[in-house]
């Protein structure tokens, strides 16, 4: 058969080499009018009791690497909170980037809608500057979060629920740790889960690094979260809102069910990242799913775009270092070499799949091959190249396809 991952990668694979085609099921999004009428009810009868003498809003939202249809939500939301005197200039959004670049505003336009963009305070989060201290978790993980916080006596988080190699999932608390926290507090959270394997982490909402988030968001005062599980295209399939931590968990449960496909494994592995595009720092998702159906001593082939290459923020560290396994990288830390933990947690992140567990060859337009070299990739041309390089490996083994690998969950019988 033919099979074709973007317009730049395609090979003919025989079908019976082919084991297994993996991508989340499609055609059960909902319509707009749906979606708005699903949130209006929720935020009747969940919202309404809880802003009674609330003076001043802060709506925390996720950026444009992540596809929740928030000009499709902030309107409704709005309206509802005029209703009890307070008006969109008592409102600010603060854009959770974490450590994301700002957007322009043209992608501020296309993510919040124009309207949003004319009559609120939009702000973006700096993760380096605008943070404060305000305790600890029982763990000691300091709380460094934005001032913001302190300034609004109502805290609202605005986010998609989808399978995360760091917290399991995103959505819930994940609005506050990393989006709106201090570089030093969402290094030890990385750097907690980077402890751990992917299949211990990604696609379980319970684990150790979500227990820190949900902690974080509380000491934030996080008050109230609308939370969207989108399908791979980014169109909604269902709508949660109301307290942060059994909402997540009920988004999160829910999540885990329509993403989640049954698998065995295989030596070799092609995913993509779609569409977690941008970046490699995000594309490396895809990684992660691939992860989860790659035989000991395969070999995974990422196939994704990243116009914006390694990585806006941190892609000049992931090439002086390379993807490397954890006691490597542990050892850079414990050195004093590398002291950013949030990087130390991503090169663990993939090199326990590219080198710990088997080699990695990528196909990416955007990334140089010398580049590709450094970091630990095994670049390829095209497709069949990299397949042929992948066979050099391991040998004709079958082969397991991953569609929209930025989200897809396998689960291994």
């Amino acid at each position: 058969m033919k099979v074709k991952y973007y317009d730049f990668a395609e090979a003919m694979i025989p079908d019976e080499r082919i084991k297994a085609i993996l991508e989340p099921p499609h055609g059960q999004q909902i319509n707009r009018e749906t979606f708005e009428r699903d949130l209006h009810r929720l935020l009747e009868e969940k919202l309404a009791s809880k802003l009674s003498g609330v003076r001043n809003l802060l709506i925390l939202v996720d950026d444009i690497t992540r596809q929740t249809p928030t000009s499709w939500i902030l309107p409704i939301v709005l309206d509802h909170v005029a209703r009890f005197g307070i008006p969109s200039e008592k409102v600010d959004i603060l854009v959770a980037t974490g450590t994301h670049r700002p957007m322009s505003l043209k992608e501020q336009i296309e993510k919040y809608g124009e309207s949003i963009v004319n009559a609120v305070n939009i702000k973006f989060h700096d993760y380096k500057n605008d943070v404060v201290n305000i305790g600890n978790t029982r763990s000691g993980i300091p709380v460094m979060v934005n001032k913001l916080v302190l300034e609004h006596d109502f805290i609202m988080g605005v986010g998609s629920v989808i399978p995360h190699r760091v917290a399991g999932f995103s959505g819930g608390g994940k609005i506050v740790q990393p989006g709106i926290s201090g570089e030093n507090t969402t290094g030890l959270t990385h750097w907690l889960s980077a402890k751990y394997e992917g299949r211990e982490i990604l696609g379980k909402a319970d684990n150790p690094v979500r227990k820190e988030i949900e902690e974080i968001a509380e000491f934030a005062g996080l008050d109230f979260i609308i939370n969207v599980v989108p399908d791979s295209q980014g169109n909604p399939i269902k709508v949660f809102a109301g307290e942060p931590k059994p909402t997540f968990y009920e988004a999160a449960q829910f999540s885990r069910e329509y993403f989640s496909v049954k698998s065995s494994k295989s030596k070799i592995v092609i995913t993509d990242s779609f569409p977690a595009d941008l970046e490699l720092w995000q594309a490396a998702k895809g990684v992660y799913s691939g992860d989860l159906v790659l035989d000991e001593g395969g070999a995974l082939i990422l196939v994704t775009p990243c116009p914006e290459g390694v990585g806006v923020e941190f892609g000049n560290l992931v090439q002086r270092y390379g993807y490397k396994g954890y006691e490597d990288v542990k050892e850079l830390v414990e050195s004093g070499e590398l002291d950013n933990l949030i990087v130390a947690a991503h090169l663990v992140h993939v090199g326990r799949v590219i080198k710990d567990k088997g080699v990695g060859i990528i196909l990416c337009p955007g990334i140089e091959a010398e580049v590709a070299k450094k970091i630990g990739f095994i670049p390829a041309n095209n497709l069949k190249e990299a397949l042929g390089i992948a066979e050099s490996f391991v040998g004709g083994d079958d082969i397991i396809l991953c569609k929209c690998g930025g989200e897809l969950l396998p689960i291994v019988d």
